[in-house]
């Protein structure tokens, strides 16, 4: 049997891949320009670049597992897909202001923030709802044998 994924879930998960390839190609041509090839040889661009490459890692996944969480619980798809382009541009905007864009840096973390603490909330409010808990719409599974 195959497990069809929720389509926001889908869509997140294929943007933070091409994310994660972005930020880990911008790594790879300061090493090249500042001829580093491991560590970041005390050079604060190789360090910058590392740490955008870095603090994407510590929170795409969070917010992958949280939307992925509420909507299979049944959550509303809209707010769902402005989570998820908030998401993946503030994390654009976050790797450029780790470069020297001055609004990027802040604007990356606050949104990360904010989506984090709402997406929580949003989960443990759908887990603890009495009303939802019988009307919770089950992942669908399809066979592979038609």
């Amino acid at each position: 049997m195959l497990m069809v994924l929720p389509q926001v879930t889908l869509v997140l998960a294929a943007a933070l891949a091409v994310v994660n390839l972005w930020l880990s190609i911008r790594v790879g041509q300061v090493r090249q320009s500042e001829k580093i090839s491991v560590g970041d040889g005390g050079n604060d661009r190789v360090i910058r670049r590392m740490r955008a490459h870095a603090n994407f890692g510590e929170n795409a996944w969070l917010i992958l597992v949280l939307v992925f969480a509420i909507e299979v619980s049944g959550g509303e798809p809209g707010w769902l897909w402005a989570a998820t382009v908030a998401f993946v541009v503030g994390r654009i905007a976050h790797g450029f202001g780790m470069d020297g864009w001055r609004p990027g840096r802040p604007i990356g973390t606050g949104i990360t923030m904010v989506l984090q603490v709402a997406l929580a909330i949003w989960a443990v409010a759908i887990a603890l709802s009495a009303e939802r808990a019988a009307s919770v719409p089950a992942v669908e599974m399809v066979s592979l044998q038609g």
